[in-house]
């Protein structure tokens, strides 16, 4: 059995939150808040938090944004837990900038997608992620595989030749596949930790070797999500099935629209006031939030 505290097969641990970025009543960073959430989230079992990613809505955010909601959650819970900086972009010269930076003020990590809209080849890819890895060579990197995002995906055969980047750790897996897992397994074996980028699809993925979840459902059920792992890892296999299928409604329901418009409406159903998305994203429609809403109420969450 695995223990959970071999971090050294989880780098950042097990269970890293994807975390929203809350707004206030005119649409700027609310980083009083953020600072009050990342809290919660440690408090609630997070071993790391993922800052400007996806579910952070990083595309409308402002470099200086970020920078700042890194430093912010740094100070509230950078002690305590692992902190990653999404750093990714469709330019290497960015992407090359904002892992720098992130790396100064402190991050234990960075995220960084795949890049978006341009398709690069394969061999762009490497050389993309080879000049951050080169840029950077202290901070660990988290390389992220959103296909249905970015419009291009990495293929393991290409993730292989960049295992020879000391400091590219881990690979977030959300192109929906579990073969994929297994691919990156049977080529980069266990140097490189994988993470589930989809938390319908965690305890699968555990099985065929993942370390862990970039999870979005940890900002309501994270005490459940870890105990789910612990369950795994212990031997208590339909312990984690149950915990597995009881938190599958809300798992659909958080994704039932683009991430994060439901994850925002959830927090604010019970409690938190993160505002509205950012636009050309927009609150969840009425229909949506009154089956949101039921899902809480029957998981106890309000």
């Amino acid at each position: 059995m695995i223990s959970l505290t071999t971090l050294s097969s989880a780098p950042f641990g097990r269970l890293l939150t994807a975390m929203v970025t809350p707004f206030d009543a005119s649409g700027e960073v609310d980083f009083d808040l953020a600072a009050k959430l990342a809290v919660h989230l440690v408090e609630e079992g997070s071993d790391g938090i993922v800052v400007c990613g996806t579910t952070g809505e990083s595309p409308t955010m402002s470099w200086k944004e970020q920078n700042l909601l890194l430093e912010t959650v740094l100070s509230a819970v950078g002690s305590r837990v692992k902190v990653l900086a999404g750093t990714g972009s469709n330019s290497t010269s960015e992407a090359i900038k904002a892992t720098r930076e992130a790396a100064a003020v402190g991050a234990h990590g960075a995220l960084v997608v795949v890049p978006y809209y341009n398709k690069p080849p394969q061999d762009g890819l490497e050389a993309h992620f080879r000049s951050i890895s080169v840029a950077a060579p202290k901070l660990p990197l988290m390389l992220y595989n959103i296909p249905g995002r970015t419009g291009c995906s990495i293929e393991a055969n290409t993730v292989a030749k960049l295992m020879d980047c000391s400091n590219i750790v881990s690979f977030k897996a959300a192109s929906g596949s579990i073969e994929e897992v297994t691919r990156l397994r049977q080529l980069c074996g266990t140097n490189l930790a994988i993470y589930s980028g989809d938390d319908g699809l965690l305890l699968p993925m555990l099985s065929v070797g993942a370390v862990g979840v970039v999870s979005v459902a940890s900002h309501l059920v994270g005490c459940r999500l870890k105990a789910m792992i612990e369950a795994y890892f212990s031997g208590q296999c339909k312990l984690a099935l149950s915990y597995h299928e009881q938190l599958q409604p809300l798992f659909k329901a958080l994704f039932a629209t683009t991430n994060p418009i439901p994850v925002k409406a959830a927090l604010e159903l019970i409690g938190w006031p993160v505002g509205a998305p950012r636009s050309p994203l927009l609150s969840l429609n009425k229909e949506m939030k009154e089956d949101l809403s039921k899902i809480i109420e029957a998981l106890s969450l309000n």
